[in-house]
């Protein structure tokens, strides 16, 4: 395990509000804007979800690093977030399957991070201001310095990253003889996601962001599509937007999840908007207004569908709703096979209450 001596660290908030820690993995400085995420496990899969891309993620559970890093246990090839806030930093851990610590695993991977610092209170600030951009650093003290370069990071709104996280090669996943055949538009694919269709006999070819409806069709023939989640606004996404579109007027099989949702609303002239903090973590509770059922659920998005305009709408129906701010979580296409929730059926982490969802357009498939 590497040695570690905890070198003093800053992060400060686009609004001037300053936290003093301890560097936590690379010394260095990172930007991007900042969220809390309110899972008690799973920091590996946050850590490498490509939806955290460009953002500075704050853990709310008090220890971060303690069960170690397992090489299994991630949903893409590297670390996503542009940085860590958390309480403890354990670079000891405890667990037979795990390959290495918290601090090799960081190093390897460039990133930086900040501990020692109180979270409750850091959260309770983003939850009152909303999210903005920060800047973490533990080679620059300097509070103006620090201002100067985190007057220079853009805000997420607008911002277009999924062509930056999605495969830049077609790759598949699962057997080759599967029942059915999902193209996936990789926008910032989960693991999980694959492994979920993996499990229900899906061979799954996954397309880089900008794949066309006919070059999917053409290049694929498959029985349905997935439009997956990613980062970004889904607004700045024209190219995406218009893939959804064919897709509809093909009339073929189609399912989102959280950007894939965004997508499918926007398809249907219905807007998104930036979410004052977005939904993270493992507990959010949701109803399912068809069949007249709560689930809970794991969620990681900071846009959203416009909710007045959704009920406006003679195109889509509600399917599920958020119990805790009443924000749509699903929608449906009316007379298409196509439908989208807000949050992660393939939770990972998280409870596996959503899962069905998968089963569902595996049934529209096969109709």
């Amino acid at each position: 395990m590497t040695h570690f001596t905890k070198l003093p660290a800053v992060l400060l908030l686009a609004d001037g509000t300053v936290f003093y820690g301890k560097a936590a993995g690379k010394i260095g400085t990172t930007t991007g804007e900042i969220c809390f995420n309110t899972g008690m496990t799973g920091y590996q899969e946050i850590f490498t979800d490509p939806s955290y891309f460009g953002q500075i993620m704050v853990a709310t559970n008090a220890h971060i690093g303690n069960y170690g890093i397992n090489k299994n246990e991630v949903e893409s090839g590297q670390i996503q977030i542009a940085g860590l806030v958390c309480k403890n930093y354990n670079i000891a851990y405890s667990r037979k399957q795990a390959n290495e610590s918290i601090q090799d695993y960081f190093q390897e991977q460039n990133i930086v991070g900040i501990s020692d610092i109180d979270t409750r209170q850091l959260v309770r600030h983003i939850r009152d201001k909303g999210a903005m951009n920060a800047i973490i650093s533990s080679e620059i003290l300097d509070i103006d310095q620090l201002k100067a370069k985190l007057d220079q990071v853009p805000s997420m709104d607008g911002l277009e990253l999924s062509s930056q996280v999605s495969t830049k090669e077609t790759y598949t996943f699962g057997n080759e003889d599967a029942a059915y055949r999902v193209a996936v538009l990789d926008l910032g694919v989960k693991k999980n996601i694959l492994r979920n269709f993996d499990d229900r006999d899906v061979y799954a070819k996954v397309y880089p962001a900008k794949t066309t409806f006919e070059e999917m069709e053409k290049d694929f023939s498959p029985s349905g599509y997935f439009i997956s989640n990613g980062p970004g606004d889904p607004s700045a996404m024209p190219y995406a937007i218009d893939t959804v579109k064919d897709i509809l007027k093909a009339d073929k099989p189609l399912f989102g999840i959280c950007l894939g949702h965004q997508l499918l609303a926007l398809a249907n002239d219905i807007p998104t908007k930036k979410m004052f903090n977005g939904h993270r973590g493992l507990n959010h509770p949701v109803k399912n207004i068809i069949i007249n059922h709560c689930e809970v659920t794991s969620q990681n998005h900071g846009f959203g569908v416009v909710q007045e305009a959704v009920r406006a709408s003679d195109k889509v129906e509600i399917t599920h709703v958020n119990l805790n701010d009443q924000s749509i979580e699903g929608i449906r296409v009316k007379n298409k096979k196509a439908f989208s929730v807000q949050y992660h059926p393939e939770s990972s982490p998280g409870p596996h209450d959503s899962r069905y969802l998968f089963d569902d357009f595996i049934g529209m498939m096969k109709k």
